[in-house]
């Protein structure tokens, strides 16, 4: 954790709180605060800055002389659109995508995606997990998070909008062109699970308004090719 970020519930004036036992637990157990101490902070959408522990107990922290002076770090003008992947994988996936900036997150369904990754408990805790992102990445703002069950829908009703004015990729292992280098503009891009879109999904994402492009000859992880492309497009 690099920051500790603050619902606007929790802050008022120049004081603010933690009562979240879970939270309170990592702020004891990990960052090791004691009484006096100064720790960065940052208030949910909007500024970061810092903090005097004022007390520690059991059931509450608080903090005194807090600032919020500093903005937080920009997104990246990504819309990563991510086949929904396995529930142990979810949680990763999520907190590396927020890590990386990414503004806007679309877990879809896709052939190869089992239909009982949708029941997982896991997609209840998206909120928990995008805020250890952020604490991750010392940033503050919220991306946008949605949830798509069906993938021709999706891709012919709603992908056309998200492409128009940017540049449309799918990620896939055997596609003739590479991946773009350092692009000036914004990307959506969309990454298959770990069995891969098959040929029929390819064809409609490249109809809709996604291009094929190919990250070499070695197949990768799913959160290995997120941050792989990340860095890349956006050098």
């Amino acid at each position: 954790m690099n920051l500790l970020l603050l619902q606007p519930d929790q802050y008022q004036g120049s004081q603010a709180w933690i009562e979240d036992a879970l939270r309170l637990r990592h702020v004891q157990e990990h960052l090791k605060l004691a009484v006096g101490d100064t720790l960065k902070i940052g208030l949910r959408d909007g500024q970061k800055g810092s903090a005097r522990v004022a007390s520690l107990e059991p059931t509450r922290l608080l903090l005194t002389e807090v600032t919020l002076d500093q903005p937080p770090p920009p997104k990246l003008p990504l819309t990563l659109i991510l086949a929904l992947p396995r529930p142990k994988v979810l949680r990763r996936l999520i907190k590396d995508s927020v890590t990386l900036g990414v503004e806007k997150l679309i877990l879809l369904q896709s052939f190869r995606v089992e239909k009982s990754y949708w029941q997982s408990p896991f997609l209840q805790q998206i909120d928990d997990f995008i805020q250890l992102g952020l604490e991750q990445a010392g940033d503050t703002v919220w991306p946008q998070v949605e949830l798509r069950k069906r993938f021709k829908p999706f891709v012919e009703d709603e992908l056309p909008a998200l492409c128009q004015g940017r540049l449309g990729l799918v990620a896939h292992p055997y596609a003739p062109a590479p991946m773009p280098v350092a692009v000036q503009q914004p990307v959506t891009l969309v990454i298959g699970c770990e069995g891969g879109l098959i040929p029929y999904e390819i064809e409609l994402l490249a109809k809709h308004g996604c291009q094929p492009v190919h990250l070499g000859q070695r197949i990768l992880r799913t959160e290995t090719a997120m941050a792989a492309v990340a860095g890349r497009l956006f050098v």
